[in-house]
């Protein structure tokens, strides 16, 4: 259980996504600086391009990685949205994970902690 923990101090905080695979950091950036949110409680939120909505996930350990492993719902300009997806920390401190959105949209992200 000590090393769940150990990983969720990691993961848990604010990030800025940095790039996303399917769009460019223009459109990533639009109407705020892109982030995801994660709490001690394993609930979060996140904000892309025109995209934002909440998370709620678990921490769970794979084999070396600590993993956020969340599902969301959210709006995509006024249109309702869910999916799933999730977040781990790589070794250089940056952070990397993936969004699925329901019937629609798969991306991949990168991340690093803001201060």
């Amino acid at each position: 259980m000590k090393q769940i923990e150990t990983g969720k101090k990691d993961i848990v905080g604010k990030w800025h996504i940095t790039k996303m695979s399917e769009w460019d950091n223009d459109y990533v950036n639009k109407e705020v600086k892109a982030f995801i949110r994660i709490g001690k409680s394993g609930n979060g939120e996140f904000h892309f391009g025109y995209v934002q909505g909440s998370m709620s996930g678990d921490f769970k350990k794979l084999g070396k990685d600590s993993v956020y492993d969340f599902t969301f719902d959210g709006s995509d300009e006024c249109d309702p949205i869910n999916g799933d997806g999730w977040m781990k920390v790589n070794p250089d401190g940056t952070a990397e994970g993936e969004m699925r959105f329901h019937m629609g949209d798969s991306s991949r992200f990168w991340a690093k902690r803001t201060k």
